[in-house]
């Protein structure tokens, strides 16, 4: 008797195993506590919970998101809205089915003894920005100030920033790009002192833009089975959001758990929790359709040269949220 209870429970383990779900997730970058709440989610059982084997697949400097997905690589993404929007407008139809981060982390830190105290002070330096997609919003910052990024008087000169805080520390450019939640504190832990620094937070001056949602295929979203996989997906992946924001140091040891690569520390990751659960505060997983269009707005106001040249139509949408917030 005690053969035929194992033979079955193993029988319906195994049948259970074959009917999950397979999704793949692709990051925006490495595996670091920004993309906690699906590293728990993992680590925690909601995805199993909810019948599905997510794979989750770490970002870095020469992958991007957008053309993994148009590869067939992954079925959703973490991206930011101006690179989904600008990648959308050029074929690419990617669609926002749930915004996890309620606030922008981006910003400019620049080192105070270059004179720098406000904007209109950027004029003539030289600024270190992202690619990749990240220098969207910049771009838009820049024409807004009414400052060119062709290095001509009056203007900025835009230095190719690699993911790393050396210009700053080396002096080669006035300012950089960092996020709150990791590069301002590789300057600090360089040496360099706060008081030293003057930030500029594109949440605060009002020029933010949409970071790190998840975004899919158009077309797969006409699939109600693909919805359904989505709902769930949305849903486990918000637990575990919401347990990563109440548990930042328990969240900050998983992520360290999945880093394969060995190359972050308990401090700064556990740091950089904290900063992260600042950022997804107050979202449930569902857009905010009037920060969506802020976005928008902010990449429509780029000059001659504007992220996108028209306001987007179906580039997100609320049927997943709607469904997973219901449950």
């Amino acid at each position: 008797m005690k053969k035929l209870i194992t033979a079955a429970f193993l029988a319906v383990a195994t049948a259970t195993g074959a009917s999950a779900q397979e999704v793949k997730l692709q990051l925006k970058w490495v595996t670091q506590a920004q993309f906690a709440g699906y590293y728990v989610a993992q680590a925690k059982g909601f995805y199993e919970a909810e019948g599905l084997n997510v794979t989750i697949l770490p970002g870095g400097p020469d992958i991007a998101p957008t053309q993994v997905i148009a590869g067939g690589g992954a079925d959703v993404v973490v991206e930011w809205m101006p690179a989904a929007l600008a990648a959308r407008e050029k074929g690419l139809p990617l669609v926002n089915i749930a915004q996890p981060f309620a606030s922008s982390g981006m910003m400019l830190t620049c080192l105070a003894d270059t004179g720098i105290k406000e904007p209109k002070d950027f004029a003539d330096k030289t600024l270190g920005v992202w690619f990749f997609g990240n220098e969207y919003p910049f771009l838009s910052w820049m024409s807004q100030l009414g400052l060119k990024t062709d290095g001509s008087p009056g203007g900025v000169t835009v230095l190719k920033q690699g993911f790393n805080v050396d210009p700053l520390l080396q002096k080669q450019a006035a300012c950089i790009s960092t996020m709150t939640y990791n590069e301002y504190w590789q300057v600090i832990d360089a040496g360099i002192k706060p008081e030293e620094l003057v930030t500029f937070k594109y949440q605060d001056l009002g020029v933010a833009t949409l970071e790190d949602g998840l975004y899919v295929l158009e077309d797969r979203l006409a699939d109600p089975a693909f919805q359904e996989t989505m709902v769930k997906f949305v849903r486990a992946s918000m637990k575990g959001w919401k347990y990563a924001e109440a548990n930042p140091d328990e969240a900050a040891l998983i992520v360290l758990e999945n880093d394969q690569t060995g190359a972050q520390t308990e401090v700064h990751q556990k740091r950089m929790m904290g900063e992260i659960a600042k950022l997804t505060a107050g979202s449930n997983g569902a857009l905010d359709v009037a920060a969506a269009e802020k976005t928008v707005a902010t990449l429509l106001a780029g000059g001659s040269d504007p992220v996108i040249t028209k306001a987007p139509e179906g580039a997100w949408t609320s049927v997943i949220t709607d469904k997973a917030l219901a449950n």
